[in-house]
């Protein structure tokens, strides 16, 4: 086998990405405090051709030296807005129609891989802060909470992981339908 190389690889250009169709995926970033972990997120969605990413509380704004760092430019190419108070975020989407699952470890939370997702539906998923995880508020208020299985000793994964699991996972879900 020969690698590819990065002219072969067929990517899209950043106009081209912001007018192709995106999956019907959003991501919420509840108070996530490393720059590094908020830029992967950036690169994973884009990956994914994720719709909109919201950066909530103290999450920080691009741009920032170490977001760019690990987004590598995804920053221009992905959606994304900052808003003080992630439970309104959460309230103004569900109004839209939109399906919000916070991504935590919760009681009558659905394991990730029986999460079946319905056509024709939009869905946000919210990570959280490194340590605290999503607040119990945001939880409180979201249609379902995923679970990621581990069955290791730690039960965590780092934000940037975690979100590059459900992404691939909701991704491929919902383009085989």
């Amino acid at each position: 086998m020969r690698k590819l190389k990065n002219s072969e690889l067929n990517r899209l250009s950043i106009e081209d990405f912001k007018t192709t169709e995106k999956t019907p995926l959003i991501v919420i970033l509840d108070n996530v405090r490393s720059l590094n972990n908020i830029g992967s997120v950036f690169r994973s969605s884009d990956a994914f051709r994720i719709a909109h990413i919201y950066l909530c509380g103290i999450t920080a704004t691009p741009p920032h030296k170490d977001i760019q760092k690990t987004a590598l430019g995804s920053t221009d190419s992905v959606s994304w807005s900052y808003a003080e108070n992630t439970l309104s975020v959460v309230q103004d989407l569900q109004e839209k129609k939109v399906t919000v699952l916070a991504v935590e470890q919760a009681e009558n939370a659905v394991l990730l891989q029986n999460f079946v997702p319905q056509k024709k539906t939009t869905y946000a998923v919210i990570f959280g802060h490194e340590i605290k995880g999503v607040s119990q508020e945001v939880v409180n208020q979201s249609d379902g909470v995923l679970e990621i299985p581990q069955f290791g000793t730690k039960h965590s994964l780092n934000i940037a992981v975690s979100c590059g699991v459900v992404l691939w996972d909701l991704f491929s879900k919902i383009n085989q339908s």
